[in-house]
């Protein structure tokens, strides 16, 4: 009955969050459940599996309808159903995003820095390409100049690629700080990234997902529907704070950084979580050829690997 009511709470806090963007919880949907088990579901499963979340099912189309023009998506008709599955492009992002959600906190540092120049080139969408290089975590730290500690560089170059200007851009690797003050890095740090509001953020998913573990770790684990909508709230919520996380190296963050132990808690659920889900996924999940594929053996690699 304490899950239940916090189950509860879970979905009351998801929806007085307005405007409620069905887009992104669906992107999340086929980021966590779908893309490693073969990115392709019957719309009448999407519709069925979010309408505990009190989304209907005209929401549901309306937002399938738009990741589909935004590219993520795209549709196949068979008979009177139509099933979705992730587009190239669609299967690029997740590519790109999903290191950065399941990876851990970083503290092999060699001090050194990645810098991406834009320099003043037509073929360059400077405004494009700075908040593309941001879900990367790279910050601006001068106009056309964008840093990062610890980037991850095959992620970078597709991402150079997918807008064009690989062959235009300027990277500066393995850039050292060793003549530069500690406090100008602290000053540039705090002026490149928001990490007081990160910070903020990771407090209230601590505070609103710590009970749920605590309970979970000394209850009965509770029917798979209910552990498939635990875990899609969850990583919801955590994906949305750190796709806005640079993930810096430890030793360029504030002490007792609230990240890391959102990262730990996360990890936690998901493996709690982690059987009764994937069997529910199993049940209510249809594809064109009938039910979901097992995961690649990609999917067991996350959180440091899943058991």
């Amino acid at each position: 009955m304490i899950l239940v009511r916090q189950l509860e709470r879970l979905i009351a806090n998801f929806q007085s969050q307005q405007p409620l963007r069905v887009g992104s919880l669906i992107i999340t949907v086929y980021g966590d459940l779908l893309a490693l088990r073969g990115g392709t579901v019957w719309l009448g499963s999407l519709i069925k599996l979010l309408e505990p979340l009190g989304i209907n099912a005209r929401h549901v189309r309306t937002a399938v309808s738009r990741l589909n023009k935004d590219s993520w998506i795209s549709p196949r008709q068979l008979g009177r159903k139509s099933y979705y599955s992730l587009t190239a492009s669609g299967q690029r992002r997740f590519r790109n995003a999903t290191p950065q959600i399941y990876a851990g906190p970083r503290s092999d540092w060699d001090q050194r820095w990645t810098l991406v120049i834009l320099p003043d080139n037509k073929k360059i969408n400077k405004d494009m390409a700075v908040k593309e290089l941001g879900w990367l975590g790279f910050g601006k730290i001068a106009k056309g100049i964008l840093a990062h500690p610890m980037p991850d560089m095959p992620v970078l170059d597709r991402a150079l690629d997918g807008l064009n200007i690989r062959d235009d851009v300027i990277i500066l690797h393995q850039a050292s700080h060793q003549l530069t003050a500690p406090a100008a890095l602290d000053t540039m740090v705090k002026g490149c990234w928001t990490l007081d509001e990160l910070s903020v953020k990771y407090r209230k998913f601590l505070e609103r997902y710590r009970p749920l573990h605590q309970q979970l770790s000394r209850s009965e684990m509770p029917r798979g529907t209910d552990c498939l909508l635990m875990r899609i709230l969850m990583v919801h919520e955590y994906r949305k704070i750190l796709l806005r996380d640079p993930r810096l190296p430890d030793r360029l963050m504030p002490p007792r950084w609230e990240g890391n132990s959102a990262y730990q808690l996360c990890r936690d659920l998901y493996q709690l979580l982690l059987k009764n889900s994937e069997s529910c996924l199993d049940q209510i999940m249809e594809t064109e050829k009938g039910p979901l594929p097992p995961p690649d053996k990609e999917f067991f690699r996350r959180f440091g690997g899943l058991k």
